[in-house]
């Protein structure tokens, strides 16, 4: 509600001195909205007379509004498809990617699950069904609980494709939300889930009461990395990190190039760090600057 206010006060006060007030619709990823809503909350605070409204409802929920003009920009934890660059191209949409943060994904399970680390092998057989019982990865005799998203959801693509490289087992609990995942997490001590980072890391690094984060051995390697350590987001030891984006028709002007030129200026970079999340590198900051130069 609290949010929900945020993005009202500009307009209020905008309507009763007769100023035109901005608006700027943001829809999509779940892994996105809570950061996005930070974001858009510190550029309201500066910029009276801009009203900005952020939802989430998954990835596939922001690209199909894009799609069918309902929103300015699309939230996505994921790239297009190519069936839904198909439709855009029917609809003769110009889809821009704009890439402005990091996110690294965890493995999540119950604090007391006695088990601190796994390898990406060992997560693929467990999220495809091959590894039913924690004992057969070194834990306890007891059945693998598993929690994910549902097929519209970013993150339930990445890993599926960058993880399990084939199709989840039946018995995963397909969850609506990423709050949902954690909150079956804390109750089920068998139960094992996915979840950005950003989630369940407060500003002072410390991890939602009630799960654990576990060390993940990537492919390649003999150790296992935690993603609690930025420095193995940064230097590449920690594998699971994928780019969050935002997504437009038509190269970005007005209010949706002056709020993403905030996101990825340094103090957007700096907000997006705090809350759990990573700065881009060079690479990603050069693939924007041709959507975002002054024309």
């Amino acid at each position: 509600m609290r949010r929900l206010w945020l993005s009202l006060i500009p307009l209020l006060f905008a309507s009763c001195f007769g100023r035109e007030v901005e608006t700027l619709v943001i829809r999509g990823s779940d892994t996105e909205v809570n950061l996005v809503l930070q974001l858009a909350e510190n550029y309201m605070d500066t910029h009276s007379g801009v009203s900005i409204a952020v939802t989430g409802g998954g990835s596939g929920t922001g690209i199909a509004a894009l799609l069918n003009k309902k929103t300015d920009i699309a939230n996505s934890s994921r790239s297009f498809k190519d069936s839904e660059l198909q439709l855009a191209a029917e609809r003769k949409l110009e889809v821009v990617p704009i890439i402005f943060a990091l996110d690294a994904l965890s493995f999540i399970v119950n604090e007391n699950l006695p088990i601190e680390q796994l390898s990406i092998e060992q997560l693929r057989g467990i999220y495809t069904g091959e590894i039913s019982n924690w004992s057969e990865v070194g834990g306890p005799d007891q059945t693998i609980s598993l929690y994910g998203r549902q097929s519209n959801s970013g993150t339930f693509t990445f890993i599926q494709t960058h993880i399990l490289k084939g199709n989840y087992s039946p018995d995963m609990k397909q969850m609506n939300g990423t709050a949902q995942i954690i909150e079956g997490i804390k109750r089920d001590k068998a139960g094992i889930g996915y979840v950005g980072i950003g989630y369940i890391v407060n500003s002072e690094g410390q991890v939602t009461e009630g799960i654990k984060v576990l060390c993940i051995q990537g492919e390649g390697q003999s150790w296992a990395v935690s993603p609690l350590e930025p420095a193995n987001i940064t230097n590449g030891s920690y594998q699971i990190v994928r780019p969050l984006y935002q997504y437009l028709d038509g190269a970005p002007e007005g209010i949706r190039k002056a709020f993403l030129q905030y996101e990825l200026s340094p103090e957007g970079q700096k907000i997006i760090s705090e809350n759990g999340y990573y700065a881009i590198n060079d690479t990603y900051r050069k693939k924007n600057e041709k959507y975002l130069e002054s024309k």
